[in-house]
């Protein structure tokens, strides 16, 4: 218990130290730029196909449980709508970031940890925490953006499959999404989808800083981020439901 909480405390020192003695904005600049590529656009292929597949999955069974003729059609967009914005995408999505982006931020730092990099930048007078994970926070800021194209490919995906499979009409897709639309509800998601950014870019950068020993232990600190970034992500997912939406 004292070990977690000395965990904790470091952890939050380090997002403190994250802000202090700034890298020159020539650096920088470069340094976002790569970032912004290696963990957000090249995320966008996996995102973009779990996505699409999962929407249909869920329409195909929703319209499966629907044995009721009574049920409207439009239900299996409803529940596609519903099951794509509140939860599949910014929750399943972080968690298959925390093991694409949240891997690699990891693997990369501890690396440079392991090969003595980071010792380097510190004697040259470098705020090393600046230095590597203030750009991985500021390519997170635009998480959001990917989770909305997550949103949008899951429904189309969940209109395919339901219009093309025979399931549904297309005419009473596009009623069912737009039955008891709830703006509040995009605004939910999108508010997690930036604290879930956060933390898929502070904790993996955590264990990679902090990780010590050699190259086998790169590979178990990356292994070690996966399973505590998925858990902090489900916990907050968790108090972020019961403080908006009980």
């Amino acid at each position: 218990m004292i070990k977690a909480l000395n965990q904790i405390g470091k952890y939050f020192l380090m997002i403190k130290e994250v802000f202090n003695k700034p890298t020159k904005w020539s650096v920088m600049k470069s340094l976002i730029l790569k970032d912004i590529d290696d963990l957000i656009i090249r995320s966008m292929g996996i995102v973009a196909f779990i996505s699409f597949f999962i929407g249909g999955v869920v329409a195909i069974q929703t319209a499966l449980n629907l044995t009721n003729p009574l049920i409207p059609k439009s239900l299996i967009a409803f529940a596609t709508r519903q099951s794509v914005i509140l939860e599949f995408a910014p929750t399943f999505i972080s968690i298959i970031m925390a093991g694409r982006a949240g891997s690699y931020i990891t693997s990369s730092i501890g690396t440079m940890r392991v090969t003595e990099q980071i010792d380097a930048l510190e004697v040259m007078g470098v705020n090393a925490i600046n230095y590597l994970i203030f750009p991985k926070i500021i390519a997170f800021t635009l998480y959001p953006f990917v989770i909305a194209i997550s949103m949008f490919l899951g429904i189309m995906g969940g209109w395919l499959a339901g219009v093309y499979g025979g399931f549904v009409g297309s005419d009473q897709f596009l009623e069912g999404i737009q039955t008891d639309f709830i703006p509040f509800h995009v605004f939910y998601a999108f508010l997690k989808t930036f604290v879930f950014g956060m933390l898929l870019a502070t904790i993996p950068s955590f264990h990679g800083f902090y990780m010590k020993g050699g190259a086998l232990e790169v590979g178990k600190a990356s292994t070690t981020s996966f399973v505590w970034t998925s858990v902090v992500i489900i916990t907050v997912n968790y108090i972020i439901t019961q403080l908006l939406l009980s």
